[in-house]
């Protein structure tokens, strides 16, 4: 199964086999296998958190250059409002606007004008649709996948709306093909990005067939160029902002949720407190909320992998922006249809299931229980997998070997060992010329050559771990 569209990808040439990424990874998609880390594509949600954690800078997010504007006759920014909080004492987010103009493209169209539309269509939604709360925001393509194959009990309650960026895209491409008269194959709409997930989006959207982003840029990227037209742009700003402060807030945690006006509400930042709010949910410990807002990143958006401030100095530079906008710039009133809905469903995708059915995964369940009894359970990450039921799993799967497991390995050179010397003797007191004996001792020995190899293997892994914990 293939299904996810993955951004996050590996440098093998810079991993060297530590298995840091393996234990914060919130799906256990990444495992370390001959000395390399590998990121299985199905469970991957695109969260960064091992781009994060990596100290070799092994993991990557793949996207667009600034080169590819080269391709369409005009171009539209779609700046996210993160991009606002990556500058120091910018008191008017037109000046980054007007600055992006200078840059190279035509026309600049605020994400963060589609975010407040989105709140007003979700304000809605949310009084019609009493029976599903509490209702999840799918602003974040890393929490729907997350819930998509770890929650399918949760998906009715995610709200069906097209994410501000996508509102945004669409929006931006209508109002491009009215003033130039431009087919739309000739402009190019381009999402200035905090994280991967929003690139993994762009390529394969939810709730529709094909997204109106045709290429996403890195805000790391993106502002280091975009700083010597800041000075320019400040002696000459032209008018261009369409939010306030509701759509400016979305860049943050708990912006979302402010937006809306729930009187009840959650909102979580960061993969694992995330994790934690949906297996509560599922528990039915929020029945009471009428809306949670999801953010992997910490501290929302501002805290992407490719951003270039401090997450927490980000969203504090963003509150200050916002401290003296008006409350909302752009109404539904006036884009009447522009929050759109999703077009298709948004179906469980079980990637984590082990069997092809239900027998067969009863049956290959029980084959995991009896491995992980056998395991010591210490989760020790020396086998390449995060846990010790995640080895069994893998080892059901036929992806792994029981010896990976370094305390089984021991075990198994233990036995070897000891049935060389018992054949070593019986060589010795037999006739000279008693192949039989001498073969078994050959083959005794080259197990146990392979088995040392294993182990010499697993610990060069584990004393690695130990010298990163001093």
């Amino acid at each position: 199964m293939n299904k996810f569209e993955r951004s996050v990808r590996l440098m093998p040439e810079l991993c060297k086999g530590c298995i840091n990424c393996i234990k914060y990874c919130p799906t256990q998609a990444i495992r370390v296998r001959n000395g390399k880390a590998v990121i299985t594509d199905q469970y991957c949600i695109d969260c960064g958190e091992c781009i994060r954690i990596c100290q070799n800078h092994a993991k990557v997010a793949v996207y667009d250059s600034l080169d590819s504007l080269e391709q369409y006759e005009y171009t539209v920014a779609l700046p996210a409002p993160t991009l606002y909080s990556q500058f120091n004492n910018l008191d008017d987010v037109n000046i980054v606007l007007t600055a992006l103009l200078y840059l190279g493209f035509d026309d600049v169209f605020e994400v963060s004008g589609a975010a407040e539309l989105v709140s007003e269509e979700s304000r809605k939604y949310l009084k019609e649709n009493k029976d599903k709360w509490p209702l999840i925001s799918s602003a974040c393509p890393s929490v729907v996948r997350l819930i998509r194959v770890r929650f399918p009990n949760l998906i009715e309650h995610l709200i069906p709306i097209d994410p501000p960026v996508e509102v945004a895209a669409q929006m931006a491409r209508q109002r491009a093909m009215e003033q130039t008269g431009l087919p739309s194959e000739k402009i190019g709409i381009f999402f200035l990005s905090p994280c991967p997930s929003k690139v993994s989006y762009a390529r394969s959207p939810l709730g529709k067939e094909k997204s109106e982003i045709d290429h996403v840029l890195a805000i790391k990227d993106i502002y280091p160029v975009l700083l010597p037209f800041m000075n320019e742009a400040s002696k000459s700003t032209l008018d261009l902002s369409i939010s306030g402060r509701i759509g400016i807030g979305w860049g943050a945690a708990g912006g979302e949720a402010g937006g809306l006006l729930a009187e009840s509400y959650l909102a979580a930042d960061g993969i694992q407190n995330v994790l934690q709010v949906l297996e509560d949910m599922e528990n039915r410990k929020f029945e009471r909320l009428q809306f949670i807002e999801l953010n992997a990143c910490h501290g929302g958006c501002v805290g992407g992998t490719l951003t270039v401030e401090n997450a927490y100095v980000a969203k504090t530079k963003l509150a200050r922006l916002r401290k003296y906008q008006a409350v909302s710039l752009s109404h539904l009133e006036d884009q009447p249809g522009s929050a759109t809905y999703w077009k298709k469903p948004v179906e469980y995708e079980p990637v984590f299931q082990l069997g092809k059915n239900l027998k067969e995964s009863f049956h290959m369940l029980n084959q995991v229980e009896e491995y992980c009894n056998k395991f010591p359970g210490l989760d020790c990450g020396s086998c390449g997998a995060p846990s010790c039921k995640a080895l069994a799993e893998d080892i059901v799967r036929g992806e792994a070997k029981e010896t990976d497991c370094i305390y089984l390995l021991k075990e198994s050179i233990h036995e070897i060992s000891t049935e060389i010397t018992q054949m070593t003797t019986e060589a010795l007191e037999s006739d000279a010329g008693d192949s039989g004996c001498i073969h078994m001792l050959q083959s005794f020995i080259c197990q146990i050559a392979d088995q040392m190899e294993r182990l010499d293997s697993h610990m060069e892994v584990f004393h690695k771990k130990e010298e990163e914990e001093e």
